[in-house]
């Protein structure tokens, strides 16, 4: 009887780690497809656009036979999928070369530069998602309405406006006429040679060692550009947040919900909006890395010491190993925080584990 039992049991383990063994597979193969896409493109871009590396480092007016020579060292002789080979070999070990520009690995200058990034993406996603979620909710409850036009304004301005042209308006305005901002930078120089960041992201390390006057400086600089990033996440996220909840609102459970007395606050809130979270989950991270690799504009117009003006000064300079290396760095997050997104919706909705 026992042995009967323990097989009936032993079924629906089975039957359900066999979906989670497939779903799993196919996570880990679209990711590695998709890595190696990443650098197959960042390789054959690198090759195919008009800048010379050997000329970038030797200079324009070196001897010919000195640039065959460096040409051979850096392996340039030889056939383009040997040249892959040794990019993949160097890529996977974490070597992307020196920079031109600075001299230095281009993976220390890129662990300097990421945090400042993160940090402004993060302050980003934060004031759109506490934004616009609330703005999508408000203007699905009341569809039609003056209120659901102008969250419509709203997302449609964020949409179309060009980012650096309203960076340069309100650095105007917030900046050389109100005074509310500091100059564009990431922080005073008073603090820059005093203050000791432990993790690179300077708001955390300044509350971190109590240095009050520090973390204001820093919030000063970041709360501008945050903003704007915000407003593009806030015109992304609240139309989403719209659309997941009109197709909330019109289930049949709402119906029932509200058959039941329920209150209006907690049919919207605690159940229509619960289930469009799930969805919504992917949304915000999608919005997060669009930031992460998107803000190229913003911090060349705020002077921000991020990934992307170091990729902006770099491809100025003709670094091309400093450029392909911030491309790879971001398209690696992008594609990790996609397919995390992706898992996350898998394993939140039930009705995906089965697909």
């Amino acid at each position: 009887m026992s042995i009967v039992e323990t097989k009936v049991e032993a079924r629906p383990a089975k039957g359900r780690a066999l979906p989670l063994a497939k779903a799993l597979g196919r996570f880990l193969i679209a990711a590695v497809t998709t890595y190696l896409g990443l650098l197959a493109v960042t390789f054959f871009i690198g090759r195919v656009v008009p800048i010379d590396p050997v000329l970038a480092i030797l200079g324009d007016r070196a001897p010919t036979h000195v640039v065959e020579r460096v040409r051979r060292e850096m392996g340039f002789d030889l056939p383009l999928y040997e040249q892959f080979y040794i990019y993949l070999k160097g890529i996977l070990s974490g070597d992307f070369g020196n920079s031109v520009l600075t001299t230095n690995p281009v993976m220390t200058d890129i662990r300097r530069a990421f945090p400042a990034t993160i940090e402004l993406a993060t302050c980003g996603t934060i004031i759109g998602a506490v934004i616009g979620i609330p703005l999508g909710v408000l203007a699905a409850v009341r569809r039609g309405s003056l209120a659901d036009q102008v969250v419509r304004v709203i997302g449609l301005i964020g949409y179309s406006v060009p980012i650096f042209w309203l960076a340069l308006i309100s650095l105007v305005v917030f900046y050389a006429k109100l005074r509310w901002v500091a100059f564009p930078g990431r922080i005073d120089i008073v603090y820059e040679y005093t203050f000791t960041p432990i993790t690179g992201f300077y708001l955390l390390d300044s509350a971190w060692q109590g240095q009050w006057d520090v973390f204001y400086d820093v919030f000063r600089h970041i709360i501008l550009p945050a903003s704007l990033l915000g407003y593009f996440s806030l015109a992304y996220i609240s139309r989403m947040t719209r659309s997941f909840m009109l197709n909330e609102l019109s289930q049949e459970y709402i119906v029932a919900a509200r058959a039941k007395g329920l209150s209006e606050t907690r049919v919207i809130w605690g159940h229509a909006l619960r289930n469009a979270g799930v969805p919504l989950i992917t949304v915000i991270a999608l919005s997060y890395a669009g930031l992460l690799e998107g803000s190229v504009l913003t911090e060349t117009v705020f002077s921000w010491p991020g990934i992307g003006l170091y990729i902006t000064n770099s491809l100025q300079s003709a670094d091309m190993n400093a450029v392909l290396g911030g491309t790879i760095v971001i398209g690696t997050v992008f594609i990790g925080i996609n397919l995390l997104s992706d898992l996350l919706y898998r394993t939140l909705d039930p009705r995906t584990r089965s697909r």
